[in-house]
């Protein structure tokens, strides 16, 4: 197991306090524009689902979800809050080197992950590559503003290190350096903003 897993462990069972108190509104319009994007019909991986703020909204809405986390203890209490839900598995994975098919997926979730990763295009290519072409990709990520300088200075001191500090600006220009140019981006406001981009999956990246 490495560091960042092991920190994830640490922070599992305290998690939530961060979910549901310390940046609710921002989760909770994030929780309503994701429950949005998820059709009826739809075969879902999550990546990074963490302890289920996502994963209990995507659910209800989806013909069958893989919900995955590289932390076995976040996966835990995911699984321990979703159990009624017969459609949804649960697997450990590491979203840059995702153990599924190419094109298996009508929707690929992966949220506010892509900025604590040292290779985040690593990432986006394996998203991309086990989405179904004509699916969409939608990859949630945490901005950081000026206000926001000191409250991820002390996450990244407890261990929650954000790799990539992005602005609603640099996250956008992020896409377009990795080869994608239509992008939607929706952005939810709250203590830590967070600005979903929504990518249609394509054959080939332009």
């Amino acid at each position: 197991m490495n560091n960042n897993a092991r920190f994830w462990d640490r922070v599992a069972g305290i998690y939530d306090i961060f979910v549901n108190v310390i940046n609710a509104k921002t989760h909770r319009q994030l929780c309503e524009e994701i429950t949005r994007l998820i059709q009826p019909t739809d075969i879902v991986l999550e990546c990074a689902c963490g302890t289920g703020m996502l994963t209990k909204v995507i659910a209800p809405h989806c013909t069958k979800l893989i919900a995955t986390d590289f932390s076995t203890k976040m996966l835990k209490r995911t699984e321990k809050k979703c159990k009624n839900f017969t459609n949804t598995d649960f697997r450990t994975a590491d979203i840059t080197s995702l153990d599924f098919e190419t094109g298996s997926f009508d929707k690929v979730v992966a949220g506010n992950v892509i900025h604590l990763l040292q290779y985040p295009c690593k990432a986006l290519r394996e998203l991309n590559r086990v989405c179904r072409p004509g699916g969409k990709i939608i990859v949630p990520t945490y901005i950081v503003t000026s206000k926001q300088e000191k409250i991820t200075r002390i996450y990244s001191k407890m261990g929650a290190g954000f790799q990539n500090k992005f602005t609603f600006a640099s996250y956008e220009q992020f896409f377009i350096d990795s080869g994608y140019t239509n992008v939607e981006f929706i952005h939810a406001e709250g203590k830590i903003p967070c600005s979903i981009a929504v990518i249609e999956k394509k054959d080939k990246i332009n």
